[in-house]
């Protein structure tokens, strides 16, 4: 018998909140035949993008570290990790699916929108400290690969921006292959290395059987956890399987989760897989040797060759260490995206979010590097997990509690042991977390500075009074009528008796292309023959943005002559129709002939541009749109 829909899974209930990651939303089409293998390879993808966080530069201090001064005997710590970070992550998946909302939408509903913007500047600066662990992954790699200096390396990497702006032009799947590629750079690399090292198979199975050698492993394997289950992926991951379209029945639904839940168990063992060879390594080659302080990874580089004698031993840990800072830095551009859109319903233009993004990064790292020097790098990576570790719990605690609650989820909300799971999950990582970034700032108080008194011991209370009430907040709230969610553009108004508006003043941009057929009939449809038009067109050659109007070159010449012929068969058809030419920026020019000629409508064409060709050329139509105030028919 067929199961009837949910309250979760209504389509009236869906369009509370605006789509996340709009562009590539519901892309992807998942209702294919064939096996069980082609219906599972539509839903893969999103954990790929997800996982290369948990194997970011940020990691390999902390796996690097625990290899070298305690063999294998943390391995266990990664396995931990990796089943709480694959519970978490499938509750983000499930979330998405079912809610389809992201986690920063799904916290906007939850809380009183004080407690939002706070959680929106602590998931930026998140966000911001997750990109500058892979901007100096990044960096630290092309130094030790082409001995480059690490600023030059900083500064390469804001291209990532527009790799990322020009991935997402071509479409969700592309840029998972793309990250899946490089997944398996990095994977292939540490296996080649494990080979050279030879590690020993009975030390590896001891390691996964938990034990803590003393206090400062402990102190590692906290850091290991705080590194692994990082706040961005989870905002990610609950946004990403969104590019899947779902059938929105019961049996859709149900058979979502259940392949989203596959994909993120085969991406997150490829991370474990990482992040495990990254500990056997270290284990197997400096702690074997003796070599007990290796955290840092130029030192780590700088040893392999001796200690395995294979020159190009280093090279592939150089070639893993940029791949998995290039495709880091991807995704976490991307749950900027997210973080700003769903706490705060605002949308700017890609390029410009994503550019903001990376400077937010590269500006620290260049101080740093300038100032401290590059030795400095390795507390920047720190650093950085520090301020992941204050964030982890005001993302993961409001995931839990939405996707329990049964009057948004409905029959999907989880049950019993999947609570008991994530909350325990939830208290072993705030508490950890707690006393890792507790014991970091009780160090820097120990020196006395005034900042650590009056800045960061203060933030750090006032965190935990908001983690507090995030955590009841929720509670209390079961216990009360639920309240209506607004629409984020507000409630329909209804509109007045419709007037049919009557345009006497037609402005006509052309730009000699394929388009101008099209815009010119639309315009003289619209005008009809009472209407007066103008026809204009930009000069836009080096001359005429310095010389204006009184260039006199060959393009401008054939450029009036061309417009001139246009007007006078447009007056030979019974039209009224005068020809005006604009010099410098259309962008500009266009705006000035409007204005000037009092046009009170303007039909343009489209140039058709996407993705890089945008930035070579520019988008006019929207600038044009932007500079007047008045109403504008884009013709494509």
């Amino acid at each position: 018998m067929k199961k009837k829909q949910t309250n979760s899974t209504n389509p009236n209930n869906l369009r509370q909140s605006a789509q996340s990651l709009s562009e590539v939303h519901s892309t992807v089409e998942t209702n294919v035949k064939g096996n069980f293998f082609k219906r599972l390879f539509a839903f893969m993808g999103p954990a790929y993008l997800v996982s290369v966080g948990y194997m970011d530069p940020g990691n390999w201090a902390t796996d690097l570290a625990g290899g070298s001064r305690f063999g294998y005997s943390l391995l266990w710590v990664l396995l931990m990790s990796n089943l709480i970070a694959l519970l978490l992550q499938s509750m983000c998946a499930r979330l998405g699916v079912v809610a389809q909302r992201d986690l920063a939408q799904a916290s906007r509903e939850l809380y009183h929108p004080a407690a939002n913007i706070f959680n929106y500047i602590l998931a930026e600066i998140a966000i911001a400290a997750t990109d500058l662990a892979e901007v100096v992954g990044m960096a630290i790699g092309l130094q030790l690969l082409f001995g480059l200096p690490l600023t030059w390396g900083i500064t390469i990497s804001v291209l990532d921006a527009f790799l990322l702006l020009f991935l997402m032009q071509l479409g969700i799947r592309k840029l998972e292959a793309f990250i899946l590629g490089l997944v398996l750079v990095i994977g292939g690399a540490f296996a080649v290395q494990m080979f050279l090292a030879k590690p020993e198979l009975t030390g590896i199975v001891g390691g996964f059987v938990p034990s803590i050698p003393n206090s400062e492993a402990l102190f590692i394997a906290i850091g290991i956890i705080g590194a692994t289950v990082m706040p961005h992926n989870l905002y990610l991951h609950s946004a990403l399987v969104q590019s899947r379209k779902v059938t929105r029945t019961f049996e859709g639904i149900k058979r979502a989760i259940k392949y989203n839940i596959i994909d993120s168990a085969i991406a997150l063992n490829l991370a474990l897989f990482v992040n495990a060879a990254i500990l056997i390594l270290a284990a197997a080659v400096f702690y074997k040797n003796g070599y007990n302080g290796v955290s840092e990874i130029q030192d780590a580089h700088r040893l392999l060759e001796p200690l395995l004698g294979k020159s190009y031993a280093p090279v592939l840990f150089a070639i893993a260490l940029i791949a998995a800072g290039q495709s880091s830095t991807v995704t976490g551009t991307l749950a900027g995206q997210i973080v700003m859109e769903g706490y705060l319903d605002l949308r700017i233009a890609p390029w410009l979010r994503r550019i903001i993004t990376r400077l937010l990064a590269v500006v620290p790292a260049l101080l740093v590097v300038n100032l401290m020097g590059e030795h400095a790098t390795g507390d920047m990576l720190i650093m950085s997990q520090v301020i992941l570790s204050m964030q982890l719990g005001f993302a993961v605690i409001p995931l839990l509690h939405y996707v329990s609650d049964k009057r948004r989820m409905g029959l999907f909300a989880i049950g019993f042991w999947a609570k008991l799971g994530g909350w325990s999950s939830a208290a072993i990582i705030v508490a950890l977390n707690v006393w890792l970034v507790g014991a970091t700032v009780l160090e820097w108080a120990a020196d006395g500075h005034w900042a650590v008194q009056f800045i960061a011991i203060p933030g750090l209370l006032f965190s935990m009074g908001m983690l507090v009430y995030i955590t009841l907040k929720p509670l209390i709230a079961k216990h009360l009528p639920p309240k209506k969610t607004s629409l984020p553009h507000g409630a329909y108004k209804g509109i007045d008796p419709l007037r049919a508006p009557d345009y006497q003043q037609i402005a006509i941009a052309l730009d000699f292309s394929g388009a101008d057929q099209k815009t010119v009939e639309h315009a003289l449809h619209i005008g009809g023959k009472s209407a007066n038009y103008f026809l204009f067109h930009a000069v836009e050659t080096a001359g005429a943005w310095v010389m204006g109007s009184e260039i006199q070159d060959l393009e401008t010449s054939s450029d009036v002559q061309n417009l001139e012929e246009c007007a006078s068969k447009i007056r030979e058809l019974g039209y009224s129709c005068e020809a005006f030419i604009g010099y410098g920026s259309a962008k500009k020019a266009i705006p000035l002939l409007v204005k000037e000629k009092g046009a009170d409508l303007l039909v343009m064409g489209s140039h058709g541009h996407k993705a890089f060709k945008d930035l070579i050329f520019g988008t006019t139509v929207g600038a044009v749109r932007h500079a007047v105030d008045i109403p504008v028919l884009i013709v494509r």
